[in-house]
């Protein structure tokens, strides 16, 4: 996919995303608050892993295969174009 994020229906079940939408992933141990970051790209049509995503830590962009501790923010489009207030 062209990483836009365009498509016309998100999947049935399962962990889906769009461009825009959070990635919170979970920490791997106790007291770790785990990570989150935007979701910049896709690589199906149908919004399904692996994503490329933006990590809010460190700005760095990476492929992820999220696992079973992830999950996903969902955004509507309004947010996703609404300017931030000053």
């Amino acid at each position: 996919m062209n990483g836009t994020g365009a498509r016309h229906s998100p999947p049935r079940a399962g962990l889906w995303a769009r461009v825009g939408d959070r990635l919170i992933v979970g920490g791997a141990t106790v007291g770790d608050e785990g990570r989150d970051g935007e979701v910049v790209a896709l690589h199906h049509e149908d919004g399904t892993p692996p994503f490329d995503v933006r990590w809010s830590d460190t700005g760095r962009i990476t492929l992820v295969f999220p696992g079973p501790d992830a999950r996903v923010q969902h955004f509507s489009h309004a947010d996703r174009t609404a300017k931030p207030r000053r």
